[in-house]
Parts: C-alpha cells; sequence; structure tokens
C-alpha cells in the first residue's frame, strides 16, 4: 500500500484516516446488517415443503392471557409459539407441512409443567388455511377449527363473515343499519360462510334475543375478513372484523397479513437492509479516492 506522508499537509491526512476509517465501519455494517435482515421474526418453523396454514384465536372472555404452542402429532416437535395471547386476539397465519398437529394453550403465568386448559387436534392439508379458536367460558372452554376462504371478491367489494363467539347471547343477527342482513341467528361457536358486500365502512347492528348493539366495521377493497362478535367488559356485544387476506396475492407465504394478536412475518431479507449498507460502503470508497485525489494534485 502505498502511504503519502511528508507530502500531504496534517488536514489531508486527517481527513484520509477519517474515510478509511468510514469505509471500514460500512464494510463491517454489511455482514451485520445480513444477520439481522435473516433473522427470525416469531418462534416458528419453516415448512421444507409447501402445505397450509394455520392461526389462533383467543375467544374466552372470561380466561386470561394464555401461551399457545403447536406441536406436530408425528415426532412431538414444537413447530410454533406463542406468548401472552389476551382475549379477542387472533394470531398470524403459520406456515406449515402437511399434517395433523396439535394446538395447547396453558395461562401465560402458569407453571412451565403446567396442563393445558384446551388441546385441538388440527389436519393441514395442502392449500388450506384454518383457524383454530378456544371459545366459551372458563368453567367450560370449547375449541373449533374454522376452514378459512381466501377467494378474492370482486373488484370494489370485499368478502366477509361472522365467526359467533359470545358469551352473552346464545344466538345473533347482524344486519347493517340499512336493514341489510349479514348473518341470521348464528349460535356461538360457528362460522357463516363468506359473503360479499360493497367494500368500506360499514355500522353493523349485533342483535340477539336480549341485547342490540352496534359496531362499525372497515372493510377495504379487495379485502377478506372475518367479523368476530365478542362480549365486552360489560357484558354487551360487539363486533370486530380481523382482515384474514387484504387481497388474494396476499395467501400467506410466511404468514398473512391481519389485525389481531400477531404479526405476519417473512423469512426474506429485506432488500433495503442490503441496499442501504452497501450505498454507506460505496459512498466511503467514493469519497477516499476523491480525497487521495485531491492529495496528489496539492502534492503536484
Amino acid at each position: 500500500m502505498i502511504r503519502h506522508t511528508s507530502h500531504l499537509d496534517p488536514n489531508a491526512r486527517t481527513a484520509g484516516r477519517g474515510i478509511r476509517g468510514l469505509a471500514v465501519v460500512a464494510a463491517a455494517a454489511i455482514p451485520f446488517a445480513i444477520s439481522i435482515a435473516v433473522a427470525p421474526a416469531a418462534s416458528a418453523a419453516v415448512p421444507a415443503e409447501p402445505g397450509g396454514w394455520a392461526r389462533v384465536a383467543h375467544l374466552s372472555p372470561d380466561t386470561k392471557s394464555v401461551d399457545v404452542q403447536m406441536t406436530a402429532l408425528a415426532g412431538g416437535a414444537v413447530v410454533y409459539e406463542l406468548d401472552d395471547v389476551a382475549y379477542g386476539a387472533v394470531s398470524s397465519y403459520i406456515p406449515l407441512a402437511e399434517g395433523t398437529y396439535v394446538v395447547s394453550m396453558v395461562p401465560s403465568d402458569a407453571a412451565d409443567d403446567a396442563e393445558p386448559i384446551v388441546q385441538q387436534s388440527v389436519d393441514v392439508a395442502a392449500g388450506g388455511p384454518v383457524t383454530v379458536a378456544a371459545y366459551g367460558v372458563n368453567a367450560d372452554l370449547q375449541t373449533v377449527v374454522f376452514e378459512d376462504d381466501l377467494s378474492a371478491p370482486a373488484a370494489g367489494e370485499a368478502r366477509v363473515r361472522v365467526i359467533q363467539a359470545s358469551t352473552v347471547e346464545p344466538t345473533v343477527s347482524v344486519d347493517t343499519a340499512q336493514g341489510r342482513p349479514i348473518a341470521r341467528d348464528v349460535p356461538t361457536g360457528s362460522a357463516t360462510d363468506y359473503a360479499a358486500v360493497g367494500a368500506g365502512s360499514w355500522n353493523l347492528e349485533l342483535a340477539g334475543a336480549d341485547d342490540v348493539s352496534t359496531a362499525t366495521v372497515d372493510l377495504p377493497a379487495g379485502s377478506v375478513s372475518t367479523l368476530f362478535v365478542l362480549d365486552t367488559s360489560s357484558g354487551a356485544l360487539t363486533a370486530t372484523a380481523v382482515t384474514d387476506s387484504a387481497t388474494l396475492a396476499d395467501m400467506p407465504i410466511g404468514g398473512i397479513e391481519t389485525g389481531g394478536g400477531g404479526a405476519a412475518h417473512s423469512e426474506t431479507a429485506p432488500a433495503g437492509i442490503f441496499m442501504g449498507a452497501a450505498a454507506l460502503l460505496a459512498a466511503a470508497v467514493v469519497t477516499t479516492a476523491a480525497v487521495r485525489r485531491r492529495g496528489a494534485r496539492d502534492t503536484a
């Protein structure tokens, strides 16, 4: 390496050291950035082969937060874990190989060897998303597996279904404020078929035998959503919409966009991280070259 010592003034030498230091830092940042980019965002094992997807929902109003674990029936390997799932939360979709799995829930503050308060087996088929839900009062917890249909709606429309999980009403009907029926007499623990509706914000009326409540939900164009009917803390009906898939392009590859307790995760490294580190290194190299050229001119 050629060293310019006696012919460069002190300021130029200091600048050269600073730029060389910047280049070293930028180079060191690249493997660090890469390590961040490829780090898994959730405690989930990505299947080696394409399969289906599953998510979990906590729909029991008097059951405290739970930790969820999903294990493969064959071999017992843990493929997914989720902590502190609160009432009304719905996880992101978990990509899974075809097969049978067991979903277990234990109270978040329970001992490590505590018995699950619920367990539910679920069959995952190729291309088939499902929702595993725990519902009902704590003294009589139930579990159910819903098959999800993420087919895209027509242009300018949304698709929505109702899952009735209220414990204050055994059946619930859902209508728009304009009187259009969305679902009729849906029993607790069941789901309706998906229906096509106009995209936009909807004011809904929820009616049981003894309670009538209202709720407002937003159904974006191209979205597929589930309307969960739940209980408020005061024992009234309420509803919340969870976006199952914003568009058909969001079919789960590492997760579907959801509005519940978990965020969708991708195993793909963000391009911006690589580009940013590369740009930093390139800028340092270019600046170093410029300083050296300036030093050469000064010497001349």
